[in-house]
């Protein structure tokens, strides 16, 4: 039975990064999942947690190739009231406050694919630019903050991430997903991960230091039967549910000189930065190194015959 003191926050971070929702497009498999078909399903969800609890709240936010962008609710109210006059009342029987929020994250999601950049290149569906991910998990977690600080006296917030994600890492960002995975731990905070076509060491760690859920899911065209089935319910459902867990996580760092998974690397003293070999100068902080010298050899004494 839900708690009737809390309110469950939910903040969806779509990874709606052009390039890797464009190679699935190029290659026409009837197996995979387009990113129309995926914006959909990622609603529905979205609907059936607000229908769940007249509190329930949500937040969903997208990030492209340069930027992430809060898609719901807008953070002008002017803006929001603009939007909705814009609307047209929906003919069907759905709910006018679904319909509104739903033409809003699509009419988004629209807008910020068209701003992304594209690597300038013959071919730009073999590139790999990273989605910014750093950035929505950073925006998730402020705007989790922001609301405990709302929250009402005698009311508790149980907020939750929850990252449908399709690129690949990028080593590059491992130091600032790693703080932000401590960062939620620390504040108490779920994440969940959902990769589609690739596993996902950060996801891996984040869900399991958190105490969340991450799957990557085979099948995409069966992508909302997984959402509804273990992305829906909340912390107190779940300890009645059998949940996947994962057999091997992935917790091997990258090093910061060539972007790499190292299992046995030096590690800077001052700010923790991981190398695969040694160098005589740290590249973050600017620290000298000094290797210990080896210790003297000691003479064997000569017997005295």
């Amino acid at each position: 039975m839900a708690d009737d003191n809390s309110l469950d926050l939910l903040v969806v971070i779509f990874d709606a990064n052009p390039v890797w929702w464009g190679r699935v497009f190029a290659e026409k498999s009837q197996e995979q999942i387009t990113l129309t078909s995926c914006v959909d399903s990622m609603i529905v969800m979205c609907n059936a947690h607000l229908m769940m609890k007249q509190s329930n709240t949500l937040a969903f936010i997208a990030s492209n190739t340069r930027q992430s962008k809060f898609l719901f609710p807008k953070e002008s109210l002017q803006e929001m009231h603009t939007i909705e006059e814009s609307r047209s009342v929906p003919s069907d029987s759905r709910c006018e406050k679904f319909v509104q929020m739903d033409d809003l994250i699509v009419s988004e999601i629209k807008e910020l694919i068209g701003n992304s950049e594209i690597p300038a290149q013959e071919n730009p569906v073999h590139s790999n630019p990273p989605s910014a991910l750093p950035s929505a998990l950073c925006m998730a977690l402020c705007y989790i903050h922001r609301k405990e600080k709302e929250c009402p006296v005698g009311l508790k917030l149980k907020p939750r991430i929850m990252v449908v994600k399709a690129s690949p890492d990028n080593a590059s960002q491992y130091l600032t997903i790693m703080n932000c995975i401590f960062g939620a731990q620390k504040s108490n905070v779920i994440i969940d991960a959902c990769a589609l076509y690739q596993n996902s060491g950060f996801l891996q760690q984040a869900a399991d230091i958190t105490g969340g859920v991450y799957l990557k899911i085979e099948n995409t065209l069966s992508i909302l039967e997984h959402l509804l089935w273990l992305y829906l319910p909340g912390q107190g459902t779940r300890d009645m549910l059998i949940l996947p867990s994962s057999q091997h996580i992935d917790y091997r760092a990258a090093c910061f000189c060539h972007r790499k998974l190292v299992d046995i690397g030096y590690v800077c003293s001052v700010c923790l930065s991981i190398y695969c070999q040694f160098i005589p100068r740290c590249i973050t902080c600017q620290t000298l190194f000094k290797l210990p010298l080896p210790p003297p050899l000691q003479r064997s004494k000569k017997k005295k015959k």
